[in-house]
């Protein structure tokens, strides 16, 4: 059986991703073949179209969606076809049929769409490890974040409010600055006015702790927010990656903390990933918070979600509909 889904033969520009025709996969042991409702489209995909990230090529992009159990592999005994389920480690997502393995797969309940669903794997746990493990948040704690208006930044705000959390976030727009406010943020404020605005809320004592997701451009200034052993989650590098630089900057910054995650390192077992997800669609489903999809195309447009993407033209979610 065939189906329709985007190959990539080569490094490319966004343009470079095309509709074509492979086969259905057959899930192996252990696995599942979902038929996709959509897929979440996130930046690693750009960078694998691109070449800056190493893969082997022809590949099909997209290890985050959500959908419907078509068929389950040897051995899989807690899903069968017909549930609807949700993953960020799937296979080949930017198609219609993918197929994941059924201990990185978590099950949808009904009262969460499934687009909403696709929005949540990768952004939603993200912020969850991000406010519960990588830096735990207190009730009190003044944070300061970036691209506020974001998929990560509006879930990010929300799970920061629930916390007790005073919050100051960056956008570039007036739309943007809207949709982060609506979110909770406490401030929100252009990127040329973190260093005052941070002074000005705390009293000249610096935030508790600082999720950055920008890298490169940001880094000094997320360092020179940080109050006396405060702590910077360096969590992404949209704008390049962080020079190396001479640890004795966080003796003289006040003792300070700087870790790099990622995802992976906090679903290092499934009762972590359910524990994750399961808070998340909770939480949507109870309406704790909302998930903003940004924007969806078709999957023949493809390309022009990537571009898209690239500009920052977008705000919360970007997701693809087969």
């Amino acid at each position: 059986m065939q189906q329709q889904a985007i190959v990539v033969n080569e490094p490319t520009d966004a343009t470079g991703l095309q509709l074509t025709r492979i086969p259905v996969p057959a899930p192996g042991p252990g696995q599942l073949l979902v038929k996709v409702a959509a897929t979440g489209v996130n930046f690693i995909e750009t960078y694998q179209r691109s070449g800056v990230y190493s893969v082997d090529y022809p590949f099909v992009p997209g290890s985050e969606f959500s959908g419907v159990v078509e068929q389950i592999g040897q051995g899989v005994q807690n899903f069968k076809p017909g549930d609807r389920v949700a993953t960020a480690s799937g296979v080949a997502g930017y198609s219609n049929y993918a197929v994941v393995d059924a201990e990185l797969t978590a099950k949808v309940p009904d009262s969460v769409d499934l687009h909403i669903a696709a929005a949540l794997p990768l952004q939603g746990m993200t912020a969850h490890y991000l406010v519960h493990s990588s830096y735990m948040v207190h009730n009190g704690d003044v944070i300061l974040t970036y691209a506020g208006a974001g998929g990560v930044g509006l879930i990010l705000t929300q799970l920061l409010k629930l916390k007790g959390a005073t919050v100051i976030t960056t956008a570039s727009s007036q739309e943007k600055k809207d949709l982060a406010k609506a979110a909770g943020a406490d401030y929100v404020v252009d990127y040329n006015q973190v260093a005052e605005t941070v002074e000005k809320v705390t009293g000249g004592k610096g935030v508790n702790a600082v999720y950055d997701g920008i890298g490169k451009d940001t880094f000094d200034t997320s360092l020179a927010a940080l109050r006396r052993r405060g702590t910077l989650v360096l969590f992404g590098g949209a704008s390049g990656q962080v020079p190396d630089f001479n640890l004795q900057r966080l003796n003289a910054g006040g003792s300070l903390t700087v870790t790099r995650p990622k995802l992976a390192d906090f679903l290092t077992s499934e009762q972590e990933m359910h524990w994750r997800f399961g808070d998340m669609v909770g939480w949507v489903a109870t309406g704790k918070i909302d998930v903003r999809i940004g924007a969806q195309y078709p999957l023949a447009e493809a390309g022009a979600a990537h571009a898209a993407l690239e500009s920052r033209a977008t705000t919360g979610k970007v997701i693809l509909l087969p």
